[in-house]
């Protein structure tokens, strides 16, 4: 029996500054996230010195990453996760099912962006 043959990697296209879709509905997905969480703080539901801050680093982040920068990139990868684990504490702390449901969606956008193929699109 004969060794299979390897093939040399082929050479990969030049993907960059291409957007994938996930990432422009990530980037859809906090812009609402941001708003309503200005909407809250506006309302007294979140304390503003908190929640402000992070929305507006937040939003910073969208329009980086629909500019496949870096650092776009990595606000709004943090965020995710931030974002994911707030939900979680909050669905133990008062006990709201519904609220792991986000916190499961905010991860999953966290392993998306966290992604090589996401990454080698960045400019």
């Amino acid at each position: 029996m004969s060794d299979p043959v390897i093939q040399p990697d082929l050479p990969r296209p030049n993907l960059r500054g291409q957007m994938l879709p996930g990432v422009a509905g990530i980037c859809l997905y906090m812009l609402v996230v941001a708003l309503t969480g200005v909407f809250g703080a506006f309302r007294g539901a979140f304390p503003p010195m908190i929640a402000l801050p992070t929305c507006t680093l937040l939003v910073v982040g969208v329009f980086g990453l629909l500019r496949l920068r870096r650092w776009g990139w990595a606000m709004v990868t943090a965020g995710s996760l931030l974002i994911s684990a707030m939900y979680g504490w909050m669905a133990h702390s008062v006990a709201m099912s519904r609220l792991w449901v986000m916190a499961g969606l905010d991860f999953c956008m966290f392993l998306y962006l966290i992604r090589a193929e996401v990454r080698d699109r960045l400019r």
